[in-house]
């Protein structure tokens, strides 16, 4: 049967946050734009199994800690008995009313939406595969926004492990598990860690590396491990080998140190990352297959008609980034490829919703040494902070590292008490290359942790 071939201005494999906002601005701005989509709505993983239905497991999971702590605040009551079903119900609450609102931002544009899977058929073509139809569009110009998905261990068993899509999709009907094992001490696996331990599960957390959190300043992930280890029980540098059914769960066997140990849970968790997802036919783009695509800071890989933006490409798996780049993908196609627009990547803020909260944004010290030489390191204590004395949560700090010809900041780093919303000045202060004077002068609400930021910054010396 003869497949009909439309024409448009722009494809879009991928609804996430590197697909949708390029959709909708490119078609306000007149052009015909066709986007597909296998979940049928917009928000990727980020609303189907990620960012926000773990985000809304962890709110009641810091609810239930916070009562914990009742008697810091002169309070005394019973702490809270977990409903996980209620906590899951609530998960999908929130899952479905972003979902309703999403269609009705695709039924009043002009996007050409498909529920399905496209395949690249050629440099010019691409084929959509609804449940209804199969449709072939020639395109001008090609987004692929295909995301990612959790990256699976080779090791023995490890099909008998869940990963974090399994436990927040929506309709999600995992058990709470009273032991579970936890595989990867990255921002998956220490972020499940934390909420799950707060709803009363024992935890283990089995980490490859010698540090939780690899990649990040060193600082923090000491302050992290310092601060989560009190609940969770933490093994560095230990290598999960396989993954066993046992009487009564799992059982995972992992050598550390030479040892080999075996550890019980109710069931495992495998948070050992996550990897790119391409759609069908790259290679047909002069692309490869089965590796991220380089991008330069406009989204254009080196197909020049076709860009990638979001988990995509790899450069920074986060949901907000993907944003920022789909935006300036769609800039760049509308200034028929002229430099309007680029991502400033050393900008975009990474946080990590574990108890105690961390979040950094630009350089670590040791980058900042090597890219500057001489740099000027401010640190303000929480000890000395009111707000986080009135929530005795009083371990954390927030770090600013300035190039010192310069004053201008280049890296900052928060453990504690709001980090992920304390992040956020100092990522603007980065990208629009602000330094001490700027963070000095400005105000902060009192009594709150942002107010630190100006505390920092006056210790700097020009």
């Amino acid at each position: 049967m003869s497949v009909q071939e439309q024409q448009t201005d722009v494809v879009i494999l991928g609804a996430g946050g590197g697909g949708y906002p390029a959709a909708f601005l490119l078609a306000r701005a007149g052009l015909r734009v066709v986007m597909v989509d296998p979940i049928g709505n917009l928000a990727g993983n980020c609303l189907a199994e990620g960012c926000i239905p773990s985000k809304t497991v962890r709110e009641a999971s810091l609810v239930r800690a916070r009562a914990e702590k009742y008697g810091v605040f002169g309070l005394s009551g019973p702490v809270p008995d977990v409903n996980w079903r209620g906590i899951l119900a609530h998960k999908d609450r929130v899952q479905n009313i972003r979902y309703r609102q999403h269609r009705e931002t695709i039924n009043t544009s002009s996007v050409f939406f498909h529920a399905g899977m496209g395949h690249i058929l050629d440099e010019k073509r691409v084929e959509v595969e609804t449940a209804q139809e199969t449709l072939r569009y020639t395109f001008r110009h090609l987004i692929v926004a295909t995301g990612s998905k959790p990256r699976l261990s080779s090791i023995p068993g490890a099909q008998l492990a869940i990963t974090s899509s399994d436990l927040f999709r929506l309709g999600a009907d995992l058990p709470l598990p009273r032991r579970l094992v936890i595989l990867g001490g990255g921002y998956i696996g220490v972020e499940v860690a934390s909420m799950l331990n707060n709803l009363g599960t024992w935890v283990t957390l089995l980490q490859r590396a010698e540090r939780l959190l690899p990649g990040v300043d060193p600082t923090l992930s000491q302050a992290l491990y310092d601060g989560l280890s009190q609940r969770v029980h933490i093994e560095l540098g230990a290598e999960a080998t396989c993954i066993e059914k046992v009487t009564g769960g799992m059982q995972v066997r992992y050598r550390q140190r030479g040892q080999e140990h075996i550890v019980a849970g109710d069931a495992v968790l495998m948070a050992t990352g996550r990897e790119c997802v391409f759609p069908e036919g790259m290679q047909a783009l002069g692309l490869d297959q089965y590796k991220a695509p380089a991008v330069n800071d406009r989204l254009q890989t080196s197909n020049p008609r076709v860009y990638a933006p979001g988990d995509v490409n790899g450069r920074s798996m986060l949901y907000h980034s993907a944003v920022r780049q789909s935006l300036v993908a769609a800039h760049t196609i509308l200034a028929g490829g002229l430099p309007v627009d680029r991502v400033d990547f050393e900008s975009v803020p990474f946080t990590v919703f574990t108890e105690p909260e961390v979040a950094w944004v630009g350089l670590t010290e040791q980058q900042a040494r090597e890219h500057y030489g001489c740099i000027e390191i401010a640190r303000y204590d929480y000890a000395v902070e009111p707000r986080a004395q009135i929530f005795d949560e009083m371990q954390g700090f927030i770090r600013l590292i300035f190039a010192c010809q310069t004053g201008r900041l280049v890296g900052a780093q928060i453990v504690g008490l709001d980090a992920a919303q304390v992040i956020a000045p100092l990522a603007f202060a980065i990208n629009q290359g602000l330094g001490a004077a700027a963070l000095t002068e400005v105000v902060f609400p009192h009594p709150m942790i942002v107010e630190g930021i100006n505390k920092a910054a006056r210790q700097f010396r020009a």
